[in-house]
């Protein structure tokens, strides 16, 4: 429990003492390594530059389609993507950010009305909490009452991961959404290296294991998540470097939904149609890597993906066919061979 202490009080100092701008960063991990999509650049602009310089972030973890909708932003920083947010839900909508650090915090408060004022609302849509995301109870979020969480390169910092992720699963509504980027690793950390402080603040030290990840998800009762993105990470820094550099880490943005799904991907028969209706994006939709829905293209899928696609917010902008009575075996999962769910690829299969 100490040691765990000790983590908090490292990263607390790191983040509100050590760093005073994103540009003292030592590596590439906790900065956006993730292309920003283009509807958000034009919002970005907006955003107050010193809450813009104060941001660390390893990837792009805004979805869509969430207007009037209530968002939740664990580890909110100086509050880059809440105000993102804030555009994005409109007036109706409602944005939380939890942050432990009182200089981030101090960042974002002093922004609310500067924000409020450009996106045109009479008053604001956002708000800020001192917490611990691991009790986000105490931070006054409610069970089941936030149709999305968010995260950017902060889950990565906790001591008790299996707490945030349980906390996230109580808070979410049925049907909604854990959207998160965060740094993974493709081995266990040494433990040597979980507890040094600049490793641990530059969001390497406390990177999950990715098949330890699947299981605590697991473990937690969501038997199925899909990878969005996924960037290898360079540290550009020697010290560093001669620590940690037989690990690979990656910036990856994950999706995990609240809803029944079950541990394999089975197939019952299904086929899901994208209606174009998403304004962002007329034309095609991306679930995940490997799941790209032209608009009008029908695409067989897995009982996990229609369950994605009808059972939350996107059930309006698709048509799915076929119910789960008849089952057929297993779905014949993964992507096509040196494909990705891009504009230019082949459609994919599930997970």
């Amino acid at each position: 429990m100490d040691s765990q202490f000790e983590n908090i009080s490292a990263v607390k100092e790191y983040y509100g003492k050590v760093l005073k701008t994103n540009e003292d960063l030592k590596t590439s991990a906790c900065c956006t390594a993730e292309t920003m999509p283009n509807y958000l650049k034009p919002i970005v602009a907006e955003i107050h530059d010193e809450v813009v310089s104060k941001f660390y972030g390893c990837g792009s973890p805004i979805p869509t389609v969430l207007e009037g909708k209530k968002v939740l932003d664990l580890g909110s920083g100086s509050g880059r993507d809440c105000y993102i947010l804030s555009k994005l839900v409109g007036s109706q909508g409602h944005v939380i950010g939890v942050d432990m650090t009182e200089e981030q915090l101090a960042v974002a408060k002093r922004h609310v009305d500067y924000h409020t004022k450009k996106f045109g609302y009479s008053k604001s849509n956002v708000e800020f909490r001192q917490g611990y995301i691991e009790d986000l109870k105490e931070a006054g979020i409610a069970d089941n009452s936030v149709d999305l969480v968010v995260s950017n390169c902060v889950l990565n910092l906790s001591p008790n991961k299996k707490r945030v992720f349980s906390e996230i699963l109580r808070v979410l509504k049925p049907g909604g959404e854990l959207y998160f980027s965060d740094v993974f690793a493709s081995r266990r950390i040494p433990e040597r290296l979980q507890k040094d402080p600049v490793l641990v603040g530059e969001c390497l030290g406390g990177a999950l294991y990715i098949e330890d990840f699947r299981r605590m998800l697991f473990d937690l009762g969501c038997p199925d998540y899909r990878i969005v993105s996924k960037t290898k990470l360079t540290l550009n820094n020697e010290e560093i470097e001669a620590k940690a550099g037989m690990i690979d880490f990656y910036s990856m943005t994950i999706r995990a939904f609240k809803v029944p799904l079950e541990d394999r991907c089975e197939d019952y028969g299904q086929v899901a149609y994208y209606q174009g209706t998403v304004p962002q994006f007329p034309h095609a939709f991306m679930l995940d890597d490997h799941h790209l829905f032209r608009t009008g293209m029908p695409v067989p899928v897995c009982s996990n993906t229609a369950a994605m696609l009808n059972q939350t917010r996107f059930a309006k902008h698709f048509k799915v066919i076929g119910d789960t009575s008849t089952h057929y075996g297993l779905f014949d999962c993964g992507p096509t061979p040196g494909t990705t769910a891009t504009a230019d690829a082949n459609i994919g299969a599930c997970c």
